[in-house]
């Protein structure tokens, strides 16, 4: 791949298989940031911002919000792997490391795992394992995501196939053990006392009011992290597309999903992994959001009495509350496809204190 084609952004037939791409530009994190991130999601987690309520576990500062590092990170990567997506597809066999705290510089690379062509010839999808490393060199966070780019020479000869099986979800003994002493964890400054062990298997938790997306916000946030993928800021080229203007960045929708659930999930300590994640319909300025989460499993951590994970599942919808009049929920149709207004369904494990 030639140093002009490096600077316009890889299309698909520029991926190889196992390469290795150190992405440029390390990140500073500072205080601006984490207000910047609280204010475009009104995040009312005290872990996040409430300095004595961090340093009561032990911690030595408030981490930063687990998305916003994911998203850093993820934005680190677009300018090579998705400058020219169409779609960024799914996740999966995401783990939050470490904490990352306010001062830590973050760098992150991407390895070529898989490739597939799609059988127009026009686009493939790439799948790539990205990790990041703070400024000791300590890993931070890693994921795996694949996603679908555009061919610029359809005739460029097709690779070999190789898309490896990563559906499965994180089991819990491989989930990273969070730091901190959760004993000492504040019910009363999350307002809520609903801890581990109130929470059941199969259990369905709407997250209140809507928020409905406003197009400065969304571009604040793209700039914010850095994501230069073109479906995401360029209104003049989307103005092109089938859908005749910018598509919100999926991330943008995690975040909300993660803040909305503060509200039924008060208690929620951080996040563990990212089992996987559909995008499963585009997101435009002038949507309103809702929420709900279903407690999919539960699991102890490994020599820790004062914590647990439970295993989450995070569902917006847009334009429509996720419940009906009988407080049923329906992620998907009878044919198998996501129900009408499901723009996000991603599958995690969180911490949450047992006292």
């Amino acid at each position: 791949m030639s140093k002009d084609s490096q600077q316009a952004g890889r299309y698909f037939e520029h991926f190889k298989l196992g390469d290795t791409i150190d992405h440029a530009v390390p990140r500073t994190l500072t205080a601006g940031d984490a207000s910047l991130y609280q204010a475009l999601y009104g995040g009312r987690n005290p872990l996040f911002c409430a300095r004595p309520f961090a340093q009561k576990l032990g911690l030595e500062d408030m981490p930063l919000d687990n998305w916003l590092v994911f998203h850093i990170v993820f934005g680190k990567s677009v300018a090579d792997i998705s400058r020219h997506a169409i779609a960024n597809l799914g996740y999966a066999q995401g783990r939050f490391v470490a904490p990352v705290f306010v001062g830590d510089t973050l760098t992150a690379r991407s390895d070529i795992i898989g490739l597939r062509e799609n059988k127009s010839g026009e686009s493939g999808l790439v799948m790539v394992e990205t990790s990041a490393v703070n400024q000791h060199g300590d890993p931070v966070l890693s994921y795996i995501r694949w996603v679908m780019v555009k061919k610029r020479d359809h005739d460029a000869p097709a690779p070999e196939t190789v898309w490896p099986d990563v559906v499965a979800p994180l089991t819990p003994d491989a989930l990273p053990a969070p730091r901190g002493a959760y004993q000492n964890w504040d019910t009363a400054a999350t307002g809520s006392g609903l801890m581990f062990d109130d929470y059941a298997c199969g259990q369905i938790i709407a997250h209140g009011d809507g928020v409905t997306q406003e197009e400065a916000e969304h571009m604040l946030a793209t700039r914010f992290y850095q994501n230069n993928a073109a479906v995401h800021f360029d209104a003049h080229l989307q103005s092109q597309s089938r859908f005749g203007k910018r598509l919100i960045y999926g991330g943008h929708i995690i975040s909300h999903a993660a803040s909305m659930a503060f509200s039924g999930l008060a208690n929620l300590a951080g996040y563990a992994g990212l089992n996987g994640g559909t995008h499963a319909a585009p997101c435009f300025a002038g949507d309103t959001l809702y929420g709900c989460s279903e407690v999919l499993d539960k699991a102890d951590i490994i020599g820790r009495d004062d914590i647990g994970a439970l295993r989450l599942r995070h569902v917006v919808v847009k334009n429509r509350r996720p419940l009906d009049e009988n407080g049923d929920f329906a992620l998907k149709t009878e044919a198998g496809d996501y129900a009408d207004g499901v723009v996000l369904d991603v599958d995690v494990w969180a911490y949450m204190p047992r006292l």
